[in-house]
C-alpha cells in the first residue's frame, strides 16, 4: 500500500486549506483511513479519522474547524482545514489501516505516507 499526500502550503492565518491522500495497492473501502500530523519538537498528533462506514473523529484543537472525508475517486481521502492558525504549522501525514483490529480512532495504523508540509503565518 501506498500513501501519497498533497495540497500542503502555506497560508495566513485565519485562511483554508485542503490536503489529499492517495492511496494505491491492496486498499479497499473497507479500510480506516486517517490524517496525523506532526509539529516540529512535538509527538505526532492524530487528527481525523474516518471508518469505512464514514464515520469520523477530531482531534478537540480541530473539531468545527477540519472535516475529513472520502472523495469520489477511489482510495483517496481529504482533510479540509478552515479558520487556521499558526498552531496548526506541522507536516500532514495521510496513514491507513486494514486489519480486523480496533475502532479507526483507536487503532495503531500500519501504512504512513511522507507527508506535506502546511504551514500557518500571522
Amino acid at each position: 500500500v501506498t500513501l501519497v499526500e498533497s495540497g500542503g502550503g502555506s497560508v495566513q492565518v485565519g485562511g483554508s486549506l485542503r490536503v489529499s491522500c492517495a492511496a494505491s495497492g491492496s486498499i479497499n473501502n473497507r479500510w480506516c483511513m486517517a490524517w496525523f500530523r506532526q509539529a516540529p519538537g512535538k509527538e505526532r498528533e492524530k487528527v481525523a479519522t474516518i471508518s469505512p462506514l464514514d464515520i469520523t473523529t477530531y482531534t478537540n484543537s480541530v473539531k468545527g474547524r477540519f472535516t475529513i472525508y472520502k472523495g469520489n475517486a477511489a482510495n483517496t481521502v481529504f482533510l479540509e482545514m478552515n479558520s487556521l492558525t499558526p498552531e496548526d504549522t506541522a507536516m500532514y501525514f495521510c496513514a491507513a489501516d486494514g486489519r480486523p483490529a480496533d475502532t479507526c480512532e483507536k487503532r495503531e495504523y500500519t501504512y504512513w505516507g511522507q507527508g506535506t508540509q502546511v504551514t500557518v503565518s500571522s
